[in-house]
C-alpha cells in the first residue's frame, strides 16, 4: 500500500506534510468525489472483506468504491499514515420508516484529535446524508456544508447527527420520493458513542449487512458518488442527480430510470466504475435514502 498511489486514485495534489485541518479537508473533499459509496460487490455475486490491503487493492487499484466499512478504514490508514491521530468509533444508523436506531452498531465512522479539538471524519455514508469537510465534535452548533446544515446534539454520552433538508424542485414528479420524505424538515443520520472500537468488532456486522434478507443492502443496489455541486445516486435502475442550493434553499432533482443495457455505460460514465462480473440491480426495499 502507498500513499501516492491512493492521492493519485483521488486526484489529490496538494500538500501532506503537515497534519493540519486544512489537509484533511482537502484529502477528505478528493475521496468522496472519486471514490462511490457503493455495495455493488453483493450484486456481483462477490463478498466484501474486512481487510485493509483487499479494501485498498479494490479502492485504489480497482477503482471501486465501498461501504463505510471500507471507505473509513481506508481513510483511517491514510489519515495514520499522514500522522493525524485516529480513533474508530461504531454508529447505528437511522431507520426513518421504522423511526428507531437498530440494536447493534452498523456503521464505522472517524475520531480525529487534532490542535486540541475533536472532529469526526466519516467518508462512508454516501447518497445525500454524506459529509462533504470533517465535523467538529460539538453539541447544539450548527455546521452548514454544501449539502446542508448538519449538527451533533449530545444527551448523556451518546452523540446525535442530524441534517437540516432543503426543500428540493423535482424535475419529473412521477418517479420522486413519498410525499412524506419531502415534507421532512430535519433527519436524524445516525447515533455514536466515543468508545474506541477494534475493526474486529465490525466484522459480524460487515457479514450480516450482505447477507440478511431484510438488510437495506441486500434489498438495494446502491452506487452514489459526491459530485463538485451535488450527487449523483444509482439505486437499483434509478439515477438520482441532486444539484444543491441552486436557488434559495432548493435543492434540484433529477430523476430518470436506466435501461438494463445502459447500466455498465451508465456506471463508467458517472461513477468511473467498471465491474468484473454483471451487475444485477436491486431495489425492493421501501426505505427512503434521501
Amino acid at each position: 500500500m502507498d500513499i501516492q498511489e491512493y492521492f493519485a486514485r483521488i486526484s489529490y495534489r496538494g500538500s501532506h506534510n503537515k497534519p493540519d485541518l486544512a489537509t484533511m479537508s482537502d484529502i477528505f473533499q478528493h475521496h468522496i468525489q472519486a471514490v462511490p459509496f457503493e455495495n455493488l460487490s453483493i450484486h456481483c455475486g462477490e463478498s466484501i472483506e474486512l481487510d485493509l490491503e483487499a479494501t485498498y487493492n479494490k479502492i485504489v487499484r480497482k477503482k471501486r468504491g465501498g461501504w463505510c466499512m471500507e471507505n473509513n478504514y481506508l481513510l483511517s490508514w491514510v489519515l495514520k499514515t499522514l500522522g493525524y491521530n485516529v480513533t474508530l468509533l461504531g454508529a447505528k444508523v437511522y431507520v426513518p420508516e421504522l423511526d428507531a436506531y437498530p440494536d447493534e452498531i452498523d456503521h464505522l465512522l472517524l475520531q480525529v484529535e487534532l490542535d486540541g479539538k475533536s472532529y469526526i471524519v466519516d467518508g462512508g455514508f454516501g447518497m445525500a446524508y454524506q459529509l462533504w469537510q470533517p465535523m467538529e465534535l460539538i453539541s447544539g452548533t450548527d455546521q452548514p456544508q454544501t449539502p446542508g446544515v448538519f449538527r451533533f446534539q449530545e444527551e448523556s454520552g451518546t452523540w446525535y447527527l442530524e441534517k437540516v433538508k432543503r426543500k428540493q424542485c423535482v424535475l419529473n414528479q412521477s418517479t420522486s420520493a413519498s410525499h412524506e420524505v419531502e415534507n421532512e424538515v430535519c433527519r436524524r443520520v445516525y447515533l455514536f458513542t466515543l468508545q474506541p472500537r477494534d475493526i474486529e468488532e465490525f466484522r459480524g456486522c460487515n457479514a450480516h449487512l450482505q447477507t440478511a434478507p431484510d438488510s437495506l443492502f441486500v434489498t438495494k443496489s446502491i452506487c452514489s458518488l459526491q459530485t463538485a455541486d451535488g450527487i449523483r445516486a444509482l439505486v437499483g435502475w434509478k439515477l438520482t442527480e441532486i444539484k444543491y442550493n441552486y436557488r434559495d434553499n432548493m435543492d434540484l432533482v433529477e430523476i430518470r430510470i436506466i435501461a438494463d443495457e445502459e447500466m455498465e455505460k451508465t456506471l463508467k460514465e458517472k461513477f468511473n466504475i467498471t465491474l468484473d462480473k454483471k451487475l444485477v440491480p436491486v431495489n425492493t426495499s421501501r426505505l427512503s435514502l434521501f
